[in-house]
């Protein structure tokens, strides 16, 4: 049977993410950079003109990072990419929904919302297209590509009334992680999660950033080995338990996630039951205004929905209510109803 086909790009996140977890598996795939001479082949499979798209060896396409992993899981269980443990496999699950839809914030404002990030990257958009090559007129087609980046800006929330405050969060999330990484190889002990895929994700393409990468460089030594190890992760132990990882593992949540994304991702939930186009939610750093995104509301929902589901575990409750994000997960109050009047 043929292994795997994974259309990607070197400049998505997302195609990183699952890449390193078909090798860490250590599942025979193809990668295939699209590009103009592969289009019509990814259009026919493609239901969203975005990667990863995954063909499985039967046939079957994914384009969805976290489903895929899921659907790897079960199809490969070993090695494991979730702990057994309900805490830390809840906890992977929050970070890993960090990085998809808060994380990829940050990173999509510091590539395309500045310079000389936006014009070296769109030159490296325009190489992927072409197969590779960079062509003798590029500077107008490269051109287009920045503008019409730039333009996307404002549709991931990332538009430059955000930019300080997705700075400033992406640079503490940093620190903390290199704090944590300092002690652990990866984010729950000796073996990677689907949190660490997602991460790392986003941190290896800011390293191909010219500011973000000099920043990284320089300020998280640890989170850019943990990126270059996590290209092709081995396990190096097992998962820790969540009392030995907390000391570093907290102040994760409790100065970062709690403040910045779950206050976001619960603001944008309610914006998009109310089928409202545009919402605000009070961060720490000021107001964060952004158009409603339903695919970032939906994805939220289905990871209360897990978390809850699990909430029964006393190490998760504790750990959620040490870092201030216990409200977010809460049950929804039902209202009871009154009896009618006879």
């Amino acid at each position: 049977m043929a292994g795997y086909r994974l259309f990607g790009a070197d400049t998505s996140p997302y195609s990183f993410k699952v890449r390193s977890a078909l090798r860490f598996k250590g599942l025979d795939f193809e990668w295939v950079a699209r590009c103009a001479a592969n289009e019509a082949e990814f259009r026919e499979l493609a239901k969203t003109p975005t990667v990863p798209l995954l063909v499985s060896p039967e046939g079957k396409v994914n384009q969805d990072s976290t489903q895929i992993l899921v659907i790897l899981d079960r199809a490969h269980p070993e090695p494991a990419i979730q702990p057994d443990d309900a805490a830390l496999a809840a906890l992977s699950l929050i970070l890993e929904d960090y990085a998809d839809e808060w994380l990829n914030k940050a990173m999509f404002q510091q590539r395309w919302g500045q310079m000389p990030d936006r014009d070296a990257a769109s030159i490296r958009v325009l190489v992927q297209i072409n197969g590779g090559k960079r062509p003798r007129a590029y500077k107008t087609p490269a051109k287009q590509i920045a503008q019409r980046m730039l333009a996307r800006l404002p549709l991931v929330g990332a538009e430059g009334e955000n930019a300080p405050a997705l700075e400033a969060s992406y640079r503490q999330f940093a620190q903390l992680l290199n704090a944590h990484l300092k002690e652990h190889l990866f984010i729950f002990g000796g073996h990677p999660s689907a949190a660490d895929f997602a991460l790392a994700a986003q941190f290896q393409q800011m390293l191909t950033d010219p500011t973000p990468a000099a920043w990284l460089n320089d300020r998280a030594p640890f989170v850019v080995a943990w990126c270059e190890n996590m290209a092709d992760p081995k396990a190096g132990g097992p998962y820790a338990s969540l009392e030995a990882l907390a000391p570093t593992l907290l102040p994760l949540f409790e100065a970062e996630v709690a403040r910045t994304y779950l206050p976001w991702a619960n603001a944008n939930g309610a914006s998009a039951s109310c089928q409202k186009k545009r919402f605000s939610v009070t961060l720490e750093t000021g107001t964060f205004e952004q158009a409603t995104q339903n695919y970032a509301a939906r994805a939220f929902q289905k990871l209360r929905d897990k978390v809850r589901s699990v909430k029964e575990a006393d190490a998760l409750s504790a750990f959620l209510k040490d870092a201030g994000a216990a409200e977010f997960f809460a049950e929804p109050s039902r209202t009871k109803q009154k009896t009618p009047a006879a």
